[in-house]
């Protein structure tokens, strides 16, 4: 998908390419080999949203809006939530009982995360921060989505400044174990 300048336009477009793995993977049999692939998609892609969103989205949201660190908080405690999801969701095999069970939690905390943003987070943020800095935010999370984790960790810290320090080294692991086993082939 074609990325926006601005951090919401960019967040938005990766709330899209979440969808539409969802979608994707809804349309695969049960218990294929295709449906673990479109987990591993959806993982890599959240993964990195989430990280480039707690490096520089909730910051600026702590820093810009009124009641912003209760809102930060809420978010990134549904980040938390699916990322541990994710984690149990990536020793399952596509034949286990638990990993349909899994995805579905995964959908829908995501689903309810993605329309809070798009409903009330983004309408605040465009509203009460200047484009110039939201241009900003864009560029930055598009520089930290290079190099974030593709894979939970759900002990990682999720706020600067360790989730900044850790996160490329973690990414650099992911993506040499993502190459050495060819999970997420394809994907930039």
């Amino acid at each position: 998908m074609e990325h926006g300048e601005d951090v919401i336009a960019e967040l938005m477009s990766d709330h899209r390419t979440i969808e539409a793995l969802f979608s994707q993977f809804e349309g695969t049999p049960p218990g294929s080999d295709a449906r673990k692939r479109l987990a591993d998609e959806i993982t890599i892609e959240w993964v990195r949203h989430a990280v480039a969103e707690e490096e520089h989205l909730y910051p600026a949201v702590r820093d810009h809006l009124d009641g912003g660190e209760a809102l930060a908080d809420r978010e990134v405690a549904v980040h938390e939530r699916v990322e541990q999801l994710l984690k149990e969701l990536e020793g399952c095999e596509p034949q286990a009982l638990d990993f349909n069970r899994l995805m579905v939690k995964v959908r829908t905390e995501v689903t309810a995360h993605v329309r809070e943003e798009e409903r009330t987070l983004f309408p605040r943020l465009r509203e009460g921060v200047h484009p110039f800095i939201l241009e900003s935010l864009g560029r930055k999370v598009r520089e930290s989505k290079k190099t974030a984790p593709t894979r939970p960790h759900p002990s990682a810290p999720s706020t600067p400044p360790a989730n900044r320090l850790l996160a490329p080294g973690l990414g650099l692991v992911d993506r040499t174990r993502d190459f050495l086993s060819g999970r997420g082939q394809g994907l930039p």
